[in-house]
């Protein structure tokens, strides 16, 4: 049950889409999933190390995006996804957006924002981490990324950068950006019933990959939380390289 209300701005004839990827797997694959097995996933897809160069602020242009034709200056943005290890199941860390803030307020996100000129993703990724739940990077570990997303609604292009953390960490939230800092287990987030897909159609944002123009969009219901939009879908990313699944949508 989800104890903090999101406005999430359904389309009226919006659809359930497809269920997980994982929900192919036995249900011994869906637990124990320990640090060494997403590190070797993220490796076996080339996503090892530091992000690459990504785009500066206000220096590039993106023609683009999730196979849809689109012009425009994005605003270059990094997040965090910080892992560490319990009992053998790796963990997440994750925030809830303050609800003073400009935009996605009270949503969850990982902690990241905007990249300062003349810094790197990886640079502004560790700066939000200290400034939004005081992460301790003595304890911090940049190991991986992911591939650089799109969200069409602020107009970022966000590079993910996967970072192992030594365990639990001592956070604490900045009460101006943060409302909540909290961590769920890869086994949460797999639990039958935790995730659905929903595919949405915006007359701005027509689909070519689909035969109705629709998209897909990605909630997970975890620890008393709706984590969707840009969060659910690196989720997604994610849980499939950690488990050597093809991502919704993508066969190979």
């Amino acid at each position: 049950m989800v104890s903090y209300p999101q406005i999430i701005p359904r389309p009226e004839d919006w659809r359930m889409g497809e269920p997980g990827p994982w929900e192919q797997l036995c249900a011994e694959k869906l637990t124990g999933i320990d640090l060494a097995t997403i590190l070797s996933g993220l490796d076996l897809c080339g996503l090892s190390g530091p992000p690459p160069h990504t785009p500066s602020p206000r220096d590039e242009e993106v023609e683009i995006l999730d196979g849809v034709g689109l012009t425009g200056r994005l605003r270059s943005s990094a997040v965090l996804i910080a892992l560490f290890e319990e009992q053998s199941e790796a963990r997440v860390l994750l925030t809830r957006r303050s609800t003073r803030l400009n935009s996605h307020r009270g949503e969850v996100s990982f902690p990241g924002g905007r990249v300062d000129v003349g810094e790197s993703t990886t640079e502004a990724a560790l700066r939000e981490a200290v400034e939004e739940v005081a992460l301790d990077l003595d304890h911090v570990e940049v190991v991986a990324h992911l591939r650089p997303i799109v969200t069409l609604a602020s107009s970022s292009l966000i590079q993910p950068v996967v970072a192992v953390l030594d365990g639990r960490p001592v956070v604490t939230a900045s009460p101006s950006e943060v409302e909540r800092v909290f961590d769920v287990s890869f086994a949460d987030l797999l639990v039958p019933g935790v995730f659905h897909e929903e595919r949405w159609r915006r007359p701005e944002r027509p689909s070519p990959r689909s035969g109705d123009g629709s998209f897909a969009l990605w909630f997970f219901e975890v620890s008393g939380e709706m984590i969707w939009g840009a969060t659910g879908r690196l989720l997604v990313d994610l849980l499939c390289a950690a488990l050597r699944l093809d991502l919704p949508g993508q066969t190979h």
